[in-house]
């Protein structure tokens, strides 16, 4: 194994990757603080003989530490309370739009609520976050169920899958990618590579089968 401060240095692309979908909503330098000693855990706990690149295991380590910091935060707290007044923001916005003939803007959401402006856009931005690392948490247990696995964690198993799918060929793990790190749906996708839903179907069904396969 390669001296660890190089390591660290050559995979911290990994801690990047990860964060990057996150800093919108907190603190960029925590993020990468909270990255790096998962990185600097993979390296720990890494053993050569295994046979999977040391990238591929320290992608969940680091993915880990991450998702622990965000549910462990203060400001995800306070979000699951503007993620309530998003509820009556729902609500009021669907009133105003049987009221007032359009879709109401958020100065008039803001208004009809007696709020400011600001907690509208906070209540929103919370809201977002919480559905997507829900959205995040589906898409993955449903990628490592549709392959034959229950458990998400660092088992050698789940490993040996991000080996495979380290090894498919650029557009079929663009593919992968797409439906379940992205969360596109078939017709996204379908619009994005320019093929019709079916393909995109067959497609996906052909890259998981030859997963599961790999895998036995």
């Amino acid at each position: 194994m390669k001296d660890k401060a190089k390591v660290l240095s050559e995979n911290e692309n990994i801690v990047y990757h990860i964060i990057n979908k996150y800093t919108h909503y907190f603190d960029k330098d925590d993020l990468y603080q909270v990255g790096m000693i998962g990185l600097m855990d993979a390296y720990d706990h890494y053993k050569e003989d295994k046979n999977t690149k040391f990238s591929s295991f320290a992608y969940f380590y680091v993915l880990g530490k991450v998702k622990e910091y965000i549910r462990n935060s203060n400001m995800m707290k306070v979000s699951k309370e503007l993620v309530k007044l998003n509820t009556s923001i729902e609500k009021a916005k669907d009133y105003l739009t049987q009221r007032l003939g359009y879709i109401p803007t958020d100065d008039d959401v803001a208004l009809f609520l007696e709020i400011d402006i600001e907690k509208v856009r906070q209540a929103k931005e919370a809201n977002h976050l919480v559905m997507s690392l829900e959205s995040e948490n589906e898409q993955e247990q449903d990628l490592y169920n549709k392959v034959g696995y229950n458990e998400i964690g660092y088992s050698e198993d789940i490993l040996d899958l991000r080996k495979e799918l380290d090894n498919l060929n650029e557009y079929d793990r663009n593919i992968i990618i797409k439906r379940y790190e992205e969360g596109l749906t078939q017709s996204e996708l379908s619009k994005e590579l320019g093929i019709n839903q079916v393909k995109v179907s067959r497609k996906e069904k052909e890259i998981l089968t030859r997963l599961r396969t790999r895998l036995r």
